[in-house]
């Protein structure tokens, strides 16, 4: 059973846009016809937008349709006039409101969602980014959303030991900076973590945070819509949070999935009693869309709520704490290039992710007393707030080619017909429904593993293509990954759209311990981010485990009906190695390194004793009142898990410990 909470959430139901016409197909014209549009309802306008969005794309030839797809997602400001011109939300200077929640990611929003349903409380939800457009709710143009403003776009600083193959060695860090946070630009892969993570969070100094006591805060935040899964005592069907199968389903998929079984993994349902085993993916998606944390919690009830206001492109440059006290009692940010004040009356909640909120902190007086000497931040509180950071590096490969015809994802495949099938009727099995081609996981021991049986090691993520899919003009870019890999190994795949697929190899546990730091204190400017990636070496022997179990399937029946085979693509910079050898596939790895979004331990949680943390059990930053961190940053050790999740989890939790704390219960 899901915690007893007020009911004011709605179950996510899917609504159907319906036939509508329009004069024209240019976004030109629409502008031109805001004055109307702006008095129309909000829904419709976000219907007519949708419907121009995706009609676009019927009309053009296929050749110019990747080019065009990366054009209209770069117009989020339209949707954004439309939303500003039916939703005005310009701040009030020294405005004061009891909750002050910065950045609404799937733990800011989940918050501020919670804390809103008692109408006497008031809370101000800041973000720096907009709103959503019909790019973010398409599932299969996920790839390209890390070229556009709703990512901050951060880059780590060169790689000496990973990201060979991107430019300058720099790994990609993509964060979502819109409402909805990360639940709006990711790949939408909804998986909670295994049972041994959070009982080790527990024993870490952590009372409250055993699986048994998080369990029913996933299960409060979720929407179950999983056939089979129907009895499952491990998933809820009243949250707010749609979680389904992706409809969508290749030939490629049924043959990994089987082929998996044949080599000796159960089927499982990896966020029910088990992880290890092979299923198909579980995702954040409603009926074939996107459901992001905005799209789950926030917009069901922004408009029926006077409670909460909503501030959107705010920036947050400080937290407002006092010196003799301690304590936090509001924040500055800047909106349309002008500054304001809010203060709280009792707290400030940092949900601004994994490089934002320690940043956040840093700038605010609170952090290594070394760091904010060297930029001039006078202390306020000495904590090792960005000292530790760890995140689940990947391996973009191996890819395979098969002998099947049509069933990979290629972005210049999507048909009129599909995308008018996916739009007017609603139809959820469409290509457009492929979160980003990712169709099945896999979760693997391995045999150098000293953890218990039942903890998996490594992750296989199957996708139904690889760079090619968008003809280098998505994932490449987004990735930062050079024009010699797409090149050598991608381009003559997407010149002949020959059917293949990829397995992403992601290792759960990694030793390596990265940091983030300020090089200065402009507010606007971004952290310095190191993540330390194969530091430690067992990590790049960890993901050579997963290459060799991801080979091994390839060589069950199921696999050869297809004739499925390994790309025989040398990966630029390796070619002093004997093809597919280990030492080969060592190279690979540092080359072809891959982050999915899963930095973590920032702004670590755990006892005050314990010199690592910055945070206690209740998200309260050590030795400052009246200020709490509830995002991924928080999380103490790298999880067996992708952490959109855990973000709901944590936003849930929190929103109850906070309600208690304050006697609002």
């Amino acid at each position: 059973m899901a915690p007893e909470s007020p009911h004011s959430l709605p179950v996510p139901v899917q609504s159907s846009p319906g036939a509508m016409w329009l004069k024209s197909n240019s976004l030109q014209t629409m502008a031109a016809h805001l004055p109307s549009i702006s008095q129309m309802q909000s829904t419709q306008c976000s219907q007519l937008f949708l419907l121009l969005q995706l009609l676009i794309l019927t009309a053009v030839s296929r050749g110019d349709v990747n080019r065009l797809v990366l054009d209209q997602l770069n117009q989020v400001g339209l949707v954004n006039l439309i939303e500003q011109a039916t939703r005005p939300n310009v701040p009030r200077d020294l405005s004061t409101y009891d909750f002050i929640v910065i950045g609404a990611g799937a733990a800011g929003c989940s918050l501020a969602a919670r804390l809103s349903e008692n109408p006497q409380l008031s809370v101000a939800l800041i973000e720096a980014g907009g709103v959503e457009n019909i790019a973010h709710l398409t599932p299969v143009v996920a790839g390209y959303l890390q070229q556009t403003s709703s990512n901050w776009g951060y880059r780590s600083v060169p790689q000496k030991l990973s990201c060979h193959g991107m430019n300058n060695n720099e790994c990609a860090l993509p964060r979502g900076k819109i409402l909805g946070g990360t639940s709006s630009i990711n790949y939408m892969i909804y998986n909670r973590g295994n049972r041994r993570d959070f009982d080790a969070w527990a024993a870490a100094g952590n009372p409250g945070w055993s699986y048994d006591e998080v369990l029913p805060y996933f299960l409060r935040s979720e929407h179950a819509q999983l056939q089979g899964l129907e009895q499952s005592p491990y998933h809820n069907h009243s949250g707010p949070l749609s979680v389904e199968y992706v409809r969508f389903r290749s030939q490629l998929v049924d043959a990994f999935v089987e082929a998996s079984v044949e080599s000796g993994l159960p089927r499982t349902d990896y966020n029910g009693e088990s992880q290890l085993g092979v299923s198909y993916v579980q995702a954040t998606t409603l009926n074939g869309r996107r459901h992001s944390a905005y799209s789950a919690y926030i917009k069901p009830v922004r408009d029926l709520r006077a409670n909460l206001q909503i501030f959107t492109f705010s920036r947050v440059t400080r937290i407002l704490i006092d010196e003799a006290t301690k304590s936090a009692y509001g924040v500055e940010f800047h909106y349309k290039n002008k500054a304001y004040t809010f203060k709280a009356r009792k707290e400030v909640i940092l949900s601004a992710g994994t490089f934002n909120s320690p940043q956040l902190l840093m700038l605010s007086g609170i952090g290594p007393e070394d760091n904010l000497k060297a930029i001039g931040v006078p202390l306020i509180k000495a904590l090792p707030v960005g000292k530790r950071m760890f995140d689940h590096m990947c391996h973009f490969g191996p890819t395979f080619v098969t002998n099947t015809t049509g069933q990979t994802t290629f972005t210049s495949r999507v048909t009129p017909a599909e995308v008018i099938s996916y739009l007017l009727a609603g139809n959820p099995a469409t290509r457009l429904s492929s979160i980003g081609g990712v169709e099945a996981l896999a979760f693997l021991k391995t045999q150098r593993s000293s953890l218990p049986r039942d903890w998996p090691d490594v992750e296989l993520i199957m996708v139904t293509g690889s760079l090619a899919s968008d003809e280098g003009t998505g994932l490449k870019l987004g990735a930062n990954f050079r024009d010699e890999i797409y090149d050598k190994m991608y381009r003559e795949l997407a010149q002949a759209q020959q059917d293949h697929f990829t397995l992403l190899v992601m290792q759960f546990h990694p030793q390596s311990v990265g940091r983030l730091w300020l090089k200065d204190r402009n507010p606007l400017g971004w952290p310095k981010i190191d993540p330390k990636y194969f530091v430690a070496e067992e990590d790049v022997e960890y993901l050579l485990d997963g290459i060799k179990a991801s080979l091994r399937i390839m060589q069950m029946p199921a696999m050869q009906r297809i004739g499925a085979r390994l790309l025989k693509r040398t990966v630029p910079g390796c070619e002093g190695h004997q093809f597919a050898t280990d030492d080969y596939w060592r190279c690979s790895i540092r080359t072809l390194s891959y982050t999915l979004h899963h930095q973590v331990a920032t702004c670590r949680m755990g006892a005050e004793s314990d010199p690592t943390t910055v945070v206690n059990h209740q998200l309260k930053v050590h030795g400052v009142r009246k200020l709490r961190v509830v995002d991924t940053s928080i999380i103490p050790f790298p999880p067996t898990a992708h952490t959109n999740a855990a973000a709901f989890m944590i936003g849930e939790k929190a929103a109850d410990m906070i309600r208690f704390d304050w006697e609002l219960i």
